[in-house]
Order: structure tokens, then C-alpha cells, then sequence
């Protein structure tokens, strides 16, 4: 039979043992939550080495602007493909912040379309070596497998996709062009980004400007054709919310 002592003892040892797991688990919380945090501190000192050494920058660069040396940078990313993906993930986070809420503005269709528009060209005139980096998926020199711009637009016509045909059919239209239709805009604006960061002709404003007339002489257009007229600068009866979803992980190597 046990006795008293025995059952304390023991009953001890259980709360011990409990005490323990518990204390290594909060150091385990603590030592990802640390990871994750100087992670992205190297992530935004890279997005500084990229505006001061362009697309061409190396390991080094993103090493010196964060103070530390390369075998510390390459404690919190694998090789230079990993850092490429972590500014992938930062470069669309940065993208969505500002898109999301200008899609989702309760304006009339021209200011929205123009709203967005400026969201999208603000993002690559402030990162243009970012947007360049990723556009040409390689990292000083070396080719990565990922391409985070065509994901990105994949993921912005999914949802302006789904934008188009609820309204389409909220006119009693045929829904069936907005897939196609979502893909030639996004498309559009991206191919006069890139045209745009190369030349610089003329200013954001102007551009986006242009864009805008375009976009909306199109939409006019194809509702007019079905005996239909939206007033540009008048918001429409019912707005719809759009989401976008970037596929990313945390950025700290485990499941997200």
C-alpha cells in the first residue's frame, strides 16, 4: 500500500515535471516569437540595401545595412531564395495594406478605379527595385522558383473576378466575361507599371490618370451596349467587399 509520503512524493514529481514542460514551452514561445521578430527587422533592412544597391544587391549588402555579419543573416534565412520569398511576402503585404482598402472604398466607380489605380503605382514608384527584384525572379544573379508578382496577380484577378461578375449581374448582364475581363486589367496595369519604372515620361498622377479614362471608357462602354447607364462619379446601389488572400506563410520556416 502507498503511503502518505508516497503519494506527496510522487504527486511532486508530477507537478515538477508539469512546472517544467510548461517553463520550456514559454522559452520555445519566446525564442519564436524572437526569430520571427529579428527576421523581419533583417527583411526590412534588406528593403533599405535594395533602394541604396538596386536589384544587383548581395548577401553582404543586406548583412552591412543590418549591422551584423553574413553568418548571423543566414541564421534566420536558408540562402538567398528564402530571403527573395521573405521579400516577396513583404513586398505583397505592403501591396495588399494599401490595395485592399482603396478597392473596398465606398466611392462612385471612376474615383474607386482611380483610388486603386494610385494604390498599385504609389507601392512601385516607393519600391521600385523591390517590384524589379521579383518581376525578373532572381536574387544577385541566381534564378528562384517562385514568382511572386505572377501570384500576386493571380490573386488580385481571382478577386476582381469576383467583383466584376457580382456587379455584372447585379445589371443583368452576362458574368461571363469577368474572368477574362479581370485578367486584361490587371494585365494592363501591370505591363504600364513596368513601362512606367522603366521610362518615367511622365508623372504617377498622369498615368494613373490615363489608366483610369481607359478602364472606365471600357466599362461605360460594354454597359452601354447592354442599354445601360452608370453615372461615373455617382457610387453604385450596392457595394461589394473584396478579399484578398495572399498564399504566404508566417516566414518563420514552419507551417503557417
Amino acid at each position: 500500500m502507498k503511503t502518505m509520503v508516497d503519494r506527496v512524493n510522487r504527486g511532486g514529481g508530477s507537478t515538477a515535471r508539469s512546472g517544467a514542460t510548461t517553463a520550456g514551452d514559454a522559452r520555445r514561445d519566446r525564442w519564436r516569437k524572437h526569430r520571427i521578430a529579428r527576421r523581419a527587422e533583417f527583411v526590412e533592412a534588406a528593403l533599405r540595401a535594395l533602394d541604396a544597391h538596386g536589384p544587383e544587391m548581395g548577401m553582404e549588402d543586406v548583412a552591412a545595412e543590418a549591422g551584423v555579419t553574413k553568418p548571423v543573416l543566414y541564421r534566420h534565412f536558408e540562402d538567398k531564395a528564402d530571403l527573395y520569398l521573405a521579400l516577396g511576402q513583404r513586398g505583397t503585404e505592403i501591396l495588399f495594406e494599401r490595395l485592399i482598402p482603396a478597392i473596398n472604398s465606398e466611392l462612385a466607380p471612376v474615383p474607386l478605379i482611380r483610388t486603386a489605380l494610385n494604390a498599385f503605382f504609389s507601392v512601385i514608384e516607393e519600391h521600385p527595385n523591390l517590384y524589379r527584384l521579383l518581376a525578373r525572379k532572381s536574387f544577385a544573379d541566381r534564378p528562384v522558383d517562385a514568382d511572386v508578382v505572377a501570384e500576386d496577380k493571380q490573386v488580385i484577378a481571382t478577386a476582381l473576378t469576383a467583383l466584376l461578375g457580382d456587379y455584372m449581374r447585379m445589371l443583368n448582364m452576362d458574368s461571363g466575361a469577368a474572368e477574362p475581363w479581370a485578367h486584361g486589367i490587371v494585365g494592363m496595369v501591370q505591363n504600364t507599371g513596368e513601362w512606367w519604372l522603366d521610362k518615367r515620361t511622365m508623372s504617377r498622377d498622369s498615368v494613373v490618370e490615363y489608366l483610369t479614362r481607359i478602364i472606365w471608357a471600357a466599362i461605360d462602354g460594354l454597359v452601354r451596349q447592354h442599354g445601360q447607364v452608370l453615372d461615373p462619379d455617382k457610387p453604385l446601389d450596392a457595394n461589394k467587399v473584396v478579399h484578398l488572400r495572399p498564399t504566404t506563410d508566417t516566414g518563420t520556416g514552419e507551417p503557417s
